[in-house]
């Protein structure tokens, strides 16, 4: 692994590319460093895929997705490459538990490892890599396309977290859809939650409105509730990690609770994501996995005060306005809905 740094902004480089052939390297966008620095890291085999992960250097479900199918071909090396990509499968499965996005290309990866001769392995599982990639784009723009419907001219818009191109393959889910309805000429504002600890908002979401040009204000953990009572918000779009076959949804934590705001409030709340983020598996979302990650992004590094720090909530499905996948508007999402989206 090594870091470069990149001196022009704006715009950033992408989130992530590959560069090279089979034997080649992935490079990321370090989202750890964002806004003050533009800095690239460099994965090049798959502990340092892993610690990328971890770190949150890549993160979003969808990006997490294709971040994991390209550590297959980082794995996939050596004098035994079959048996180091069933060894780099197990790591990367293990980086981060609650994102689907990221077993289930660890999953088609596999398939396509199982039905390739030995010489064609790493040609092609990087075919595969940039296949998800590019299909994870189109589902972006097409999610983009379904939800923008739903942004009148002249809304003010909430979003928690970060769910533009930093968090997918593409332009984004959430962040997807209100960039567009934006670049389709509707006067919008959008409220950006912090998100703490770790303020993806703030940095990143913030970050991403800057770069587009969309009018913006950062928005005070905890704020969201209090203005929708008041009349102030029109709509709210977030994403998920993970999707239940019932409709459940998982998102970064904080979403719950603007969930249960916008339903008293009767403001419409929108998950945006892709049919790639359901976990069709799962009945409900108390089987979600909700990953703690370390009290030291609450408290600070080299802290040793305890901290709940749980990375995501789970929002019942009856709190969801409508499901915004690549296939369309899925009002009211439930067992019934998701079962014939899906068929």
């Amino acid at each position: 692994m090594s870091s470069t740094v990149t001196e022009s902004r704006p715009p950033a480089p992408p989130t992530l590319a590959w560069q090279g052939g089979a034997d080649g390297r992935l490079v990321l966008l370090d989202q750890t460093r964002l806004p003050d620095e533009v800095r690239e890291y460099v994965a090049d085999d798959v502990p340092s895929l892993v610690q990328a992960i971890q770190a949150l250097v890549v993160r979003g479900a969808p990006a997490l997705g294709v971040a994991a199918a390209y550590g297959c071909v980082l794995a996939a090396r050596g004098a035994d490459p079959r048996a180091a990509l069933e060894a780099g499968i197990t790591a990367l499965r293990a980086s981060r538990p609650t994102a689907v996005n990221l077993p289930s290309a660890l999953d088609r990866m596999a398939a396509i490892a199982a039905a390739t001769a030995d010489a064609e392995l790493g040609e092609r599982l990087l075919a595969e890599a940039k296949t998800v990639h590019e299909e994870d784009a189109a589902l972006c723009r097409a999610m983009a396309e379904h939800g923008a419907a739903l942004i009148e001219d002249g809304m003010t818009v909430l979003t928690h977290c970060n769910t533009g191109r930093l968090a997918t393959g593409g332009i984004g889910t959430a962040f997807g859809v209100i960039r567009t309805a934006f670049e389709q000429g509707k006067r919008i504002k959008v409220l950006a939650d912090e998100t703490r600890p770790l303020l993806q908002g703030a940095r990143l979401t913030m970050f991403e409105l800057d770069e587009a040009g969309i009018p913006a204000a950062l928005l005070v953990d905890g704020a969201g509730p209090g203005l929708m009572a008041r009349g102030q918000i029109d709509a709210v779009f977030v994403g998920a990690d993970r999707i239940a076959a019932n409709g459940d949804a998982a998102n970064k934590v904080g979403t719950y609770p603007l969930a249960l705001a916008a339903k008293a409030a009767e403001v419409p709340f929108y998950i945006v994501a892709p049919t790639t983020t359901l976990d069709l598996t799962i009945h409900g979302g108390d089987e979600i996995v909700i990953e703690e990650r370390s009290p030291e992004e609450v408290w600070g590094p080299g802290s040793t005060r305890p901290a709940r720090n749980p990375a995501f909530d789970v929002t019942p499905h009856g709190l969801i306005t409508a499901l915004v996948t690549e296939r369309g508007v899925l009002t009211a999402p439930d067992r019934d809905g998701i079962k014939g989206m899906m068929a």
